[in-house]
């Protein structure tokens, strides 16, 4: 199991570097490092096993954030009713727009334990092969996804650190001209005078 102390964070020189395609047929000790991957992130969701082991709650978590520099990935969250839950192995980018997108607030990061201000440009729409690891077979599916807004964000992120780059490298105060992936509702509480 995967936790808080397993994870490298901004300053170590591995965070930095481009990681190595994953070998196919996938090793025993890469078929674990997948599952382990994507059960930090349902973990991290779980309100009692995350207060258990004080785990920070994350959408995405890759191989190089717990020192292991392979093409590896695992998302799980859902947006707007659709569930993204994958371990992705060696992606490659099919398509990217020109139209650019940022996520409202900022970005955040398992590797990246302090505050920071600012927004990184990200593609609104990508396309994205890679291999699919299936949890439940152990086998390898072959898969191209489409995304746009959020979860393109969340994929492209993931990505990076595959490429050693890290959100932070990346901030901007603003992004003029720039439409957020999604609109913050701000909610005003207008005290009355009595």
């Amino acid at each position: 199991m995967i936790t808080m102390r397993d994870i490298i964070v901004d300053g170590h020189p591995n965070l930095n570097k481009v990681s190595n395609l994953v070998k196919v047929p996938m090793s025993f000790s890469d078929k674990r490092l997948a599952r382990n991957l994507h059960e930090y992130i349902i973990n991290s969701q779980d309100e009692e096993i995350s207060e258990k082991y004080k785990l920070r709650a994350a959408v995405g978590i890759s191989a190089p954030q717990v020192n292991i520099l392979k093409r590896m990935f695992a998302v799980h969250f859902d947006f707007e009713g659709i569930l993204y839950s994958y371990v992705v192995i060696n992606p490659e980018y099919t398509y990217l727009s020109e139209e650019m997108t940022y996520l409202p607030g900022g970005e955040g990061c398992l590797s990246v334990d302090y505050d920071t201000e600012g927004l990184t440009p990200r593609h609104w729409e990508i396309e994205m092969k890679f291999l699919s690891f299936n949890l439940e077979n152990n086998k390898l599916e072959p898969k191209t996804l489409r995304l746009s807004g959020y979860p393109a964000i969340v994929f492209q992120h993931e990505y990076d650190h595959l490429e050693g780059i890290l959100y932070v490298s990346k901030l901007f105060d603003e992004l003029p001209g720039i439409k957020p992936a999604f609109e913050i509702e701000v909610i005003e509480n207008i005290e009355e005078d009595e």
